[in-house]
């Protein structure tokens, strides 16, 4: 029988590394203006953190299914 952490690999691992690099593409994206950032930096800050949501958003799915 599998349980839901043996079907997510990693575990709350994974998911805090998520967390964090969800925050800092957010906050490159936010405030990257200000700070001098490229378009460019800020657009792929705003990418990694819509990619790190998605990827948070199916996790909590595939936990919650069980």
């Amino acid at each position: 029988m599998e349980t839901s952490r043996s079907r997510t690999a990693g575990g709350p691992v994974v998911t805090t590394l998520l967390w964090l690099v969800f925050l800092a593409g957010a906050a490159a994206n936010s405030i990257g203006q200000f700070a001098g950032l490229d378009a460019t930096y800020r657009y792929l800050g705003g990418g990694i953190a819509v990619a790190c949501l998605v990827l948070l958003l199916v996790r909590f799915l595939a936990r919650r299914k069980d």
